[in-house]
C-alpha cells in the first residue's frame, strides 16, 4: 500500500507532518484485477488549504452503508472511491492493475468518461491505453493526459503496472459537445468502478 506524508500547520504557524502511514482509503477489485489507493481529494478551486489534520479522504459513513453488499464501497462523499473529483475539485490516487485480468474485449477496466483533465504517470511497469479507434502503451516514465475521452485501461504484461491519476475536475467545451453523442452527460462515469 502507497504510503503517504501529509504536511499542515501547528497553532503557532509552523509547518508540521500531520499524517505519516498509508493511504487510508482502499479498493480492490479482485475480479479486474485492480486496486484503487486514495490519496487526497480536493473540492474546490483555489482549493482551501487547512491548519489542521483534516483528511478528505478519511471514510464517510453513510446511512446505505450498513446494507452495501460485501465488496461495495458503502459510502459517499468524502473517503469513497470515486472515479471523477467534484467539478471544481481534483483527486490524487495510485491504481494498481495487476496482470491476467482482461476481459473478452482485451480490457481490465470498463470504457468510461468523466469530465475531466486526468494526467496518468506510469510509476512501474506498463499499461495500455484504448480509445475509440486506436490504444497506446505507456510505459515506467510517460504520462498520459486523458482529456474527457471514453477510454478503457488493460495490462497485458506478466507484471503489475502502477499508475498515479491526478483527476482535474473540468467541463466539456462548445466544440466538443458539438461534436459528442448528445446524450454524452447521461453516460458519463460519476461513482466508483464498478458502481
Amino acid at each position: 500500500m502507497p504510503r503517504r506524508i501529509v504536511t499542515g500547520h501547528d497553532d503557532s504557524g509552523a509547518s508540521i507532518v500531520v499524517d505519516d502511514g498509508p493511504v487510508p482509503v482502499s479498493r480492490v477489485l479482485p475480479d479486474d484485477g485492480v486496486a484503487f489507493h486514495e490519496v487526497w481529494a480536493t473540492d474546490t478551486a483555489p482549493a482551501v488549504i487547512r491548519a489542521g489534520a483534516e483528511d478528505p479522504t478519511v471514510p464517510t459513513p453513510s446511512p446505505a452503508a450498513a446494507g452495501a453488499a460485501p465488496g461495495a464501497s458503502g459510502r459517499v462523499g468524502p473517503g469513497a472511491i470515486t472515479v471523477p473529483p467534484s467539478a471544481h475539485g481534483t483527486r490524487i490516487r495510485i491504481n494498481e492493475f495487476l496482470p491476467g485480468h482482461l476481459d473478452e474485449h482485451g480490457r481490465q477496466s470498463p470504457v468510461h468518461r468523466t469530465e475531466s483533465i486526468d494526467y496518468g504517470i506510469v510509476l512501474d511497469g506498463e499499461i495500455t491505453l484504448i480509445l475509440d479507434q486506436s490504444e497506446v502503451t505507456a510505459r515506467a516514465g510517460d504520462i498520459v493526459v486523458q482529456r474527457g475521452t471514453d477510454h478503457a485501461w488493460a495490462n497485458r504484461t506478466d507484471t503489475v503496472a502502477r499508475v498515479a491519476f491526478v483527476l482535474v475536475g473540468g467541463e466539456f467545451g462548445p466544440d466538443l459537445v458539438s461534436v459528442l453523442p448528445a446524450d454524452v452527460h447521461d453516460g458519463l462515469m460519476r461513482r466508483g468502478p464498478r458502481d
